[in-house]
């Protein structure tokens, strides 16, 4: 059974799939269909959920719209009046801290910002309300009254969309970003009372020529975050 899986040609396919996802931070301006978009989320709403629930609200913006959101949501970041977003604890543990630092000296080391310029970081920052250029801006919602196991399923569903991008040709970026500016974002898509901002997504096609359209983090082996019990010695 091992050597059907390595050698099935829909697992090949697959792999590829999603080693070929990156998180994107620079796009070009090429327009995106909207049959294509909604493609991507007919495949999506195949992600499991618990008693099948389907917790997600996804809001689609191009054009006019979207420009509007983020003229919005720049305003919001350089009045600079909303609460941090606290979106990991502090301190962090060593082991995840080298790796949120190692983050950081990639992305800003590529963009040529220092790690002390916080107002060239600012600026870097207020790229994510941009949807950092790309034609399509996606704003994930979920009812605030569910639970950590609808999350979970949301989670499920984000890199389900992200994965059908990518089978089609398109990048994204996931960005937690957004939750900061909760308040304008509800008022701005008119969202369900008591509906909370989960992140939104940038969709495109990567610039490449940019620092930013094609970096690639680390990850960690297998045999660093996998435990295997019962298994017979290969």
């Amino acid at each position: 059974m091992k050597n059907d899986r390595i050698t099935h040609p829909d697992a090949r396919v697959v792999d590829a799939v999603i080693r070929s996802r990156r998180a994107v931070r620079a796009f070009r301006q090429d327009a995106i269909a909207r049959d294509v978009i909604d493609q991507i989320l007919d495949v999506a709403r195949s992600a499991p959920s618990n008693a099948n629930t389907q917790p997600w609200r996804v809001d689609v913006l191009a054009g006019r719209e979207k420009a509007a959101l983020s003229d919005a949501l720049g305003r919001a970041h350089d009045e600079d009046l909303h609460a941090p977003l606290k979106y990991l604890p502090d301190p962090l543990s060593d082991e995840l801290r080298a790796r949120q630092e190692a983050f950081g000296a990639t992305y800003y080391g590529a963009l040529g910002v220092p790690k002390e310029d916080f107002q060239k970081r600012a600026r870097v920052t207020a790229r994510n309300f941009d949807f950092f250029g790309a034609p399509v801006g996606l704003i994930f919602s979920i009812d605030s009254t569910l639970t950590k196991f609808s999350w979970l399923d949301y989670g499920m569903f984000l890199q389900t969309v992200m994965v059908a991008a990518r089978a089609v040709g398109l990048d994204t970026c996931p960005q937690v970003s957004f939750a900061r500016f909760q308040n304008v974002i509800a008022e701005h898509l008119e969202l369900p009372r008591g509906f909370e901002v989960v992140c939104g997504m940038s969709l495109g096609i990567s610039d490449c020529d940019s620092p930013a359209g094609s970096l690639e983090m680390a990850r960690e082996p297998v045999r660093n975050f996998a435990r295997f019990r019962g298994f017979e010695p290969s």
